[in-house]
């Protein structure tokens, strides 16, 4: 595992931390499942760039998706 792949995995584990503590405080299930998945994600990313990509991805979700 490289450098970028250690940092990136524990930034958006955090930040996944931080959105499923939001979600489950304010009760919006789109962005507790966001943060779970930035959470999980980590592990199966192949690649920084595709690990970057989905991290953002997932971090964009809960601001256009409404339940």
């Amino acid at each position: 595992m490289e450098t970028a792949d250690i940092f990136l995995a524990l930034l958006f584990g955090c930040i996944g931390f931080g959105y499923f503590m939001y979600g489950r405080r304010r009760k919006n299930i789109v962005t507790r499942y966001c943060g779970i998945a930035m959470i999980l994600y980590p592990y199966l990313a192949s690649s920084a760039w595709e690990m970057l990509a989905v991290g953002v991805g997932l971090m964009v979700v809960p601001r256009f998706i409404e339940l």
